[in-house]
């Protein structure tokens, strides 16, 4: 037996052919109103419908908000830390005055709010240009170092290996 030589056990029924006008009455098999109604129903696919609510990115993994960075002011680490105190990101991170974003260590941001004292060391942080004036102004000293993002340590361990 072939496959051209196989027939059905039971006779197809005849598809019914809709919107022809004759005996079906003034909606031809249609019902009322509506998009499937119509002559041209065109449905939009479905995937279209997902690829527009994705987000407009720019390449793979995109992050359009950038770096993760924590902000503090000057009169938080008045109040928290004692005269002539080194302040850097992991010594901030240990009093808990700030915290990782997505399990990654954030760039700490010091900015001027608040009357300043204390003579702090400050290290690896970014500081505003009058946060750094009322630091220095204070008797205290801020060294900058390049501080990289932790995508480019990322990068460099991998070359590295």
């Amino acid at each position: 037996m072939q496959l051209h030589q196989i027939k059905p056990k039971h006779k197809g029924k005849d598809r019914k052919r809709i919107g022809r006008g004759g005996k079906r009455g003034t909606y031809s098999g249609r019902g009322m109103k509506g998009q499937r109604s119509r002559s041209s129903h065109n449905f939009e696919p479905i995937i279209r419908g997902l690829i527009k609510r994705y987000p407009k990115l720019r390449g793979y993994r995109f992050n359009s908000k950038g770096e993760p960075i924590s902000v503090i002011n000057l009169k938080t680490l008045q109040e928290k830390f004692d005269d002539r105190a080194v302040i850097s990101p992991m010594v901030l991170l240990k009093k808990r005055l700030i915290r990782k974003i997505k399990g990654r260590m954030p760039l700490v941001k010091i900015l001027s709010e608040g009357k300043l004292t204390k003579k702090f060391v400050i290290k690896n942080c970014k500081i505003s240009k009058q946060a750094e004036e009322k630091v220095k102004k204070a008797g205290g000293s801020v060294e900058k170092s390049k501080v990289q993002s932790p995508k480019s340590k990322i990068a460099i361990k991998s070359k590295e290996v």
